[in-house]
């Protein structure tokens, strides 16, 4: 009963992130600038591997050349192979932009969170380790998703497990990528995030899941990129890492 708790407590900071943009539009417009850059990169990404998927799914399937339905059979991977790479840029969407709009989302994450005293490092020593600890956390993410798209082939099993168990993971990745700024900001590394968020798994995944299927929908990913580091920050300051009420947030 109490994980089911904290997992709706997590899906509601994600909505409370949104009632903090809301507020504050002037942080939201600013936070929208990366993520549209980044949509941008994905949108024609996608589409170069769409128009193409075929082309790759008979250079990686040259065994079938003398199989009859190799056509059927290449389209089908041709289509495995286009909602694999969606749904790696839906995992990847959070780690692009922030580390694109990092100087974006970290003006905004502090104006959510406001800290007396925080641990501040300039730009361009935090950007090598955002990517750094982005790959590491890709690497986590592919060795869970590859094992859940193969799952995904086996019937009744790769239509109603495997989604839920790919959600999951997806969301708490996600949860991962977008409380980096607030846990950076109390001097945390890589591996002690990680551990706080599974000692809060719940909340995690609540927030993670929400934020993951949002970011599905078209275009909504882009609206939703401020909210979600407003909601991160949330989730930090007032579940993972609590601390005594700061000044009043800027308007």
């Amino acid at each position: 009963m109490r994980s089911l708790r904290d997992f709706t407590s997590g899906v509601g900071f994600f909505f409370q992130g949104f009632g903090w943009v809301a507020r504050h539009g002037r942080w939201w417009a600013f936070g929208l600038i990366p993520a549209l850059i980044a949509f941008s990169v994905y949108v024609v990404a996608l589409i170069f591997l769409g128009t193409n998927a075929n082309d790759v799914a008979a250079f990686l399937t040259p065994f079938a050349d003398s199989w009859s339905w190799r056509e059927l059979f290449r389209t089908l991977v041709g289509i495995a192979l286009f909602l694999g790479g969606l749904a790696l840029a839906v995992v990847t969407f959070a780690a692009v932009t922030l580390a694109i709009g990092e100087p974006f989302y970290e003006k905004l994450s502090s104006a959510v969170d406001v800290l007396a005293h925080e641990v501040d490092q300039p730009f361009w020593r935090t950007l090598p380790r955002s990517i750094r600890d982005s790959l590491v956390t890709l690497f986590y993410v592919l060795l869970f998703t590859v094992p859940l798209f193969i799952m995904g082939f086996v019937p009744v099993v790769g239509q109603t497990v495997v989604p839920v168990l790919g959600a999951a993971v997806s969301g708490f990745f996600l949860t991962v990528e977008l409380t980096t700024l607030a846990l950076e900001r109390r001097g945390m590394a890589r591996k002690q995030r990680f551990a706080l968020l599974r000692a809060n798994k719940a909340s995690a995944l609540g927030f993670g899941v929400a934020v993951f299927v949002l970011f599905l929908v078209p275009f909504v990913a882009v609206i939703a990129m401020p909210a979600a580091v407003a909601g991160a920050a949330l989730l930090v300051r007032n579940r993972l890492a609590p601390v005594p009420p700061g000044p009043a947030t800027p308007a």
